[in-house]
């Protein structure tokens, strides 16, 4: 067995009907790392508040590596007009949050939608406001901690949007 490296590797690469909102993150890092998952899923694109740390934060662009050139984006500064807009524009609003109507990621069906976005909450707050989601999915937890990085639970809602998505195309 060989370990391979970046130069070994094709990518079967493909773009999906995913937008990414931020909601205020605040960690320099968790900007870094949405765009680095976000490029590696085929998300279309990303919505960063301005008060989140900026692409020229030197920390951002370290831990995004050259991903911030591959992946469109836009900051905003009215949360609710963005997602009225994202609406109108024919999403499916998809909170990644812990609530009382919240669904199991794994039982939950993104397939039948067009375009979708991912909306994460801020690391301290969660979701400026949950009442504008369509939906909110919740990641199954086993250990004591009810939550866990934001990052982390973008990673496996990715993986869990692509997958459906995916095997959609493959009908």
């Amino acid at each position: 067995m060989k370990q391979l490296t970046h130069y070994d590797i094709e990518n079967n690469q493909q773009s999906f009907p995913i937008t990414i909102v931020c909601d205020a993150i605040r960690t320099p890092e968790n900007i870094g790392m949405c765009f680095r998952i976000s490029e590696s899923s085929g998300v279309s694109k990303i919505y960063l508040h301005e008060s989140s740390p900026s692409i020229e934060n030197r920390i951002v662009k370290k831990t995004a590596r050259n991903t911030i050139q591959q992946i469109p984006h836009s900051t905003y500064n009215d949360f609710e007009q963005l997602i009225h807009q994202l609406k109108e524009e024919g999403n499916v609003i998809i909170g990644i949050e812990i609530t009382d109507e919240s669904i199991d990621i794994s039982d939950y069906d993104f397939s039948p939608h067009s375009k979708i976005v991912l909306l994460l909450g801020s690391e301290r707050n969660g979701i400026e406001n949950v009442n504008l989601v369509d939906a909110t999915v919740a990641i199954p937890m086993y250990g004591r901690n009810s939550s866990m990085n934001v990052i982390h639970s973008l990673a496996i809602a990715l993986y869990e949007t692509t997958n459906q998505l995916k095997e959609k195309k493959l009908k």
